[in-house]
């Protein structure tokens, strides 16, 4: 069981997280789905705009169309109709996969940039009850000073009478003092 001082510490910690906007569109993370074949599936798609990919393609285009020039390999003639249907077919899965990706990449994106515009908002708001903080203790130090500037000039007063006080009473003492002299023989 939790302490109950740790959960809000753990929670506090939560909502405090710059990535908590992009926590319910974790969802959009994969582009298929989460099975084997949805990995499959991307990793395919992904494979098809590489240099590999298209590097593969051209050599084994070369290698085919020169065998059946050479007739190393014949079995497709001039035409070929044969590596005509391989690239149609290629075609047939590949653009669908690849349009599936780019409608899944754009969801994600949108998702990202809203939940990015939401981290900006609390950011700003954030920003805002910092600024609204500091002007209140700019105030609350204002008024502080000015109490202190008060004080100082009232122990400056008090303290201005006080010496004329001691001055006052000091010559009364020695005028005292002195009469008490006078008077002794």
């Amino acid at each position: 069981m939790e302490t109950p001082s740790l959960k809000p510490a753990a929670e506090t910690q939560e909502k405090l997280s710059p990535l908590r906007f992009h926590a319910p569109h974790r969802h959009l993370n994969s582009l298929f789905g989460e099975d084997w074949f949805a990995r499959k599936a991307e990793g395919f798609a992904r494979f098809f705009g590489t240099p590999n990919f298209l590097i593969g393609q051209t050599l084994i285009v070369a290698v085919w169309i020169s065998s059946n020039v050479i007739q190393i390999f014949h079995f497709d003639t001039y035409p070929f109709i044969l590596l005509n249907l391989a690239f149609s077919l290629q075609a047939a899965y590949a653009a669908p996969l690849i349009l599936l990706a780019q409608t899944r990449q754009a969801d994600r994106d949108k998702a990202h940039s809203e939940a990015d515009a939401q981290h900006r908002e609390a950011l700003a708001a954030a920003s805002e009850q910092r600024q609204a903080f500091a002007d209140q203790q700019t105030a609350q130090l204002l008024v502080l000073l000015n109490q202190n500037t008060d004080l100082t000039t009232l122990v400056k007063d008090l303290s201005q009478r006080i010496e004329a006080m001691t001055v006052e009473m000091h010559k009364k003492v020695i005028g005292a003092q002195n009469q008490e002299a006078g008077d002794l023989p």
